[in-house]
Parts: structure tokens; sequence; C-alpha cells
């Protein structure tokens, strides 16, 4: 009897304890996926500065915050039960639990922190590679918190489904700015005091188009995930609507990066909504749904010539495509034949569904190297012009992709020339532009006439600032989480949108850069979906 009271009480004070931190927790991931996306202070002038500051202020207050309740905890415990109790309420942090809780993303990440550290310290301008100054405020300090933010939230937070729908809710918010931007409205003021041939490159309360449809992508991905895996009605028309908004705002944004999140997110959901008919069907819907929309942003721009910025890149192309309308009636007629075929039934359904995934997964591979044979073309045998509209992505220059191709080039001739400590560690985070300054301004100038301070790549940008070790961390983490969630998303429907959302942000990176504008909500999801994962386990 006894001790079943005992078990009660330390029930009772370990649960209080989890819910008081769990609750904390909440309330600065609350401000994280509502203040920090649509704050702004001066515009555009100092929205990086906001953002950075912002995410700062939320991240490092929960830690502390968090940090000071498990003190008092811990006092408590000690003062009234002798400190028995403690150990179940933070045995997450000791050594031989981890084995239960550890992960293939928890190894990387740590890898990825402590070779930055060492990236750091080894670093000939060590102040600016701990802060980031010199270039976008990404040093190791703000390495850091993404870590420790990470454990946190992952081990400690007691996932509340409606926070996650509150980053869509404010998400919608930006991508309708977005939206009315794209028709020059400017319903924030910020274009006043603008260049007007900046105007067009700068959107929202993000900032540069890149930047925003990066962010974008997320919200993208969140929401065509959560569709994909939905349950109740109203749920899944949220979502729907939601995934409606973002691709709009995403072809809306005129930026490259767009397509390749799109075809990341378009090419992989297959192999999981392909499994069930219910999920062939909601893919219907998704890619009708995408080609109507890109009919009627056509629509529009012809309706509001005068008004829009217009389309350019592959979205102009895809626009502008003749057949565009027949196309958008064969998938809306696609989906009613699988909308029948769902309501009827059929013993066959599992063999039929595996046929499609093996089938998918064919037609990917084929489309693959279909591209890797058309680049093969274009560059080597010097056939771009039969690829009419095509030719300038799949033809390689210096000019290719607004000049990434010269600083991509230049990035990989500079590392090797690195000398053996450098190309093992980098020259510490966030040092890419001191290395362009000092290296190759004056070429890059002459041979662009512009200046940039990252690789416009983040892998590259981490090969050349941390070195391969901590880009390889970096990697695994990335692809050790995004594993970890497809394994366990049938148990829990967030859990492919939070791995949607991170492959739609992982797969731009290879054209975009790591900021503090964006980077933040990609180790929210990071965290969140390791998070449920990890929760599943425990129930």
């Amino acid at each position: 009897m006894a001790k079943t009271e005992n078990r009660r009480v330390e029930d009772s004070f370990v649960t209080t304890c989890s819910s008081i931190i769990s609750g904390t927790i909440t309330f600065f991931l609350f401000m994280l996926v509502t203040v920090f996306p649509l704050i702004y202070h001066r515009g555009y002038a100092d929205i990086l500065e906001t953002k950075y500051w912002t995410y700062c202020v939320i991240a490092i207050g929960m830690a502390v915050i968090v940090g000071i309740l498990a003190l008092i905890m811990l006092l408590v415990d000690k003062k009234e039960n002798s400190g028995i109790y403690s150990g179940e309420l933070f045995s997450a942090l000791k050594p031989r639990n981890w084995k239960k809780t550890f992960t293939l993303a928890d190894a990387g990440v740590i890898a990825f922190w402590a070779f930055a550290g060492i990236s750091t310290l080894q670093s000939e301008w060590l102040y600016e590679a701990f802060w980031g100054n010199e270039g976008r405020y990404s040093g190791f300090f703000l390495i850091t918190i993404y870590v420790v933010f990470y454990f946190i939230v992952s081990r400690y937070w007691n996932v509340k489904t409606w926070i996650l729908e509150a980053f869509l809710a404010s998400g919608m918010i930006l991508c309708l700015i977005g939206i009315t931007d794209y028709f020059q409205l400017d319903v924030l003021n910020f274009r006043g005091n603008m260049r007007p041939e900046q105007s067009a490159i700068f959107t929202s309360t993000i900032g540069n188009i890149n930047t925003y449809t990066a962010y974008v992508a997320i919200v993208m991905g969140v929401a065509a995930g959560g569709f994909a895996a939905a349950k109740g009605r109203l749920q899944t028309i949220w979502y729907y609507v939601c995934m409606t908004v973002a691709f709009c705002a995403i072809i809306m944004g005129c930026s490259d990066n767009a397509y390749l999140a799109l075809g990341a997110m378009f090419a992989f959901l297959p192999f999981i909504m392909f499994s069930t008919k219910k999920g062939i069907l909601r893919y219907g819907i998704m890619a009708a749904t995408f080609a109507t929309v890109i009919q009627c942003i056509d629509w529009m721009n012809q309706a509001f010539a005068d008004m829009v910025i217009g389309l350019d890149s592959l979205f102009g192309i895809l626009a502008g495509f003749s057949g565009l309308p027949v196309a958008v009636c064969g998938l809306w007629l696609i989906v009613a034949a699988v909308y029948i075929w769902c309501r009827r039934g059929t013993e066959q359904e599992e063999r039929i569904c595996g046929y499609l995934v093996k089938t998918w997964g064919i037609m990917t591979a084929a489309a693959v190297l279909a591209v890797i044979g058309m680049v093969f073309d274009a560059n080597f045998n010097e056939n771009g012009a039969r690829y009419g509209a095509l030719e300038k992505y799949l033809v390689f220059s210096d000019s290719w992709g607004t000049d990434r191709g010269y600083i991509w080039r230049k990035s990989i001739e500079v590392y090797q020339d690195f000398p053996i400590l450098h190309k093992l560690f980098g020259y510490g985070p966030d040092t890419f532009g001191i290395l362009a300054t000092r290296g190759f301004m004056g070429d890059m100038l002459e041979k662009t006439g512009l200046v940039f301070d990252t690789a416009h790549n983040e892998y590259i940008q981490y090969l050349l600032t941390i070195g391969p070790i901590a880009l390889l961390g970096y990697l695994v983490f990335l692809v050790g989480s995004c594993r970890t969630m497809v394994k366990a998303y049938r148990k829990n429907p967030y859990i492919l949108a939070c791995m949607t959302g991170v492959l739609c942000y992982g797969v731009q990176a290879i054209v975009n850069l790591n900021l503090p504008i964006v980077t933040p909500m990609l180790w929210f999801w990071l965290s969140v979906g390791i998070g449920l994962v990890r929760r599943n386990r425990e129930c």
C-alpha cells in the first residue's frame, strides 16, 4: 500500500513538473510561429536584424526560463522529497538513458555542432565566426541556439497540435501579403523608399523573394503533408485551403528555388500516398489544383496586365503552355475517375496500389535519367538550343541561376586551394563574405557586377565555412530526421506534415542561403517531427 502511495506521489510530481515545462515551451513556440514570421521594424531596411533578434529573444528566453524552472523543481524535490523524483523527470539527460531516445538525427546534429565549434576555434576570424556579424548572423552562436532549441523541444515538449495550426494561420497571412505585393498593392507601405528596380524582388514580411519562397515552401510542404495524411473532414479542408494559397504565393513569388521545392514534394509524396486509394485521390487533387492555380494566375495576368509583376522563369513557361487548359480539365477528369473507383472499391486494391508505387518509382528514375541525359547533351554535346526555353536551365555557365554558376565554380576552386586544416574545418561559420572579399572580390565584380557574401547554396556554404565533416553531420541530421519521420508517419498524420516541410526546405537550399529569417522554422519542424516520433514510441 505504501509503495502504491509513493508511486502516485511520484507520478503526480513528475506529471506536474513536465506539464509546467511543456506549457512554458508551448508559450514560446506560439510566439515563434506567430510573431516571428510577421514582425518587422523599418520595412525591409532591417528585416534581417529584426528577425534575428526576435528569434534570439524567443529561443534564449525559452531555454533560460526552462532552465530556471528545472532548477527550482530540483531544489523543491530535494527539499520536500530528498530528490527521489528528479531522476525520472530529467532521465533523458542521463547518458545511460540515451539509448532509449537517441536517434541518427541526434548523432548528426551533435557532430554538426561539435565540428562547427572546432571550426570557430581554429578560425583566423574567431569573433566573426562566433557571431556571424560579417555575414548573415549565422555564426556559431546561432548554431548553438538552434541545437539547444532542438534538444529542448524534441525531448521536453508535449506537442500541442494547435501550435502547428497556428504556424499555418500566420503562414496564410504572410502568403496573402505576398500575393497582394504581386499585384503591387503594397499594403504594408514598404516600397515608398525603394528604388523601382528593387521593388519586385522584395515581398511580404520576409524580404528578398528567394527568402520569401523558401519560407512559403515550408508552409506549402506542411500543408501538403497534412492534406495527404489528415483524417477528419474539417482538418482536410483546412489543409487543402492552406496548400492552395501556398501554391498561389510560391508561384507569385517569382523565384527559381520554388520549383525545386515543388518538384521534390510532388516527386516524393506518391511513394507514400499511392499506398492507399484515398492517398491516390488526394494526390490527384493536389496535382489538379496546382495546374488550376497556374491557369488562374495566367488569366489574372492577362486581365490585370498593368498591375501584376508578371511571371518569369519556369512558371512563365508553364503558364504560356497552350495546352494548359486541356491539361487542367484532364487532371480533374482523372480525379473524378479515381473518386468513382474509390467509392466502388475493389478486392485488388492492395495489389493495384503496390503496382502504382512501383510504377511511380520507375517513372521517377526514368525522369531523373532523362534530365541527366538532357544536361549532358546540352553541356557536353552543346545541343542546348534543341531544348528551347529550357536551355537556360540545362546549360551550366557562370551566368546560370542569376550568376550562381559563377559563385559555385569559384567556391569550389577556392576550397581546393585551402590548406589542409581549413579543408577539414573551413574558416568558421558564416565567414564566406570575408573569404570572398579577401580572395576574389575583384574577379567577382568583373565577371558578375555583383557582390556575393554567401555561396547561394547552403551545402557549398557549409563546406567552405565549417568543413566537410560538419557538413556531413548536417546532412545526416536532415536525412536521418526525414528517414525517422517517414518510418513513423502512420502513427501520427502531423509527422508527415513535418517531414514534407523539411524536405521542401532542404531541396530549395541547393540554390538558396541559410538565413535567420527562414532557417529557424526548419529547426522548429525538425524538432517537432522528432519529438512526435519520440512521443509515439513512448506511448
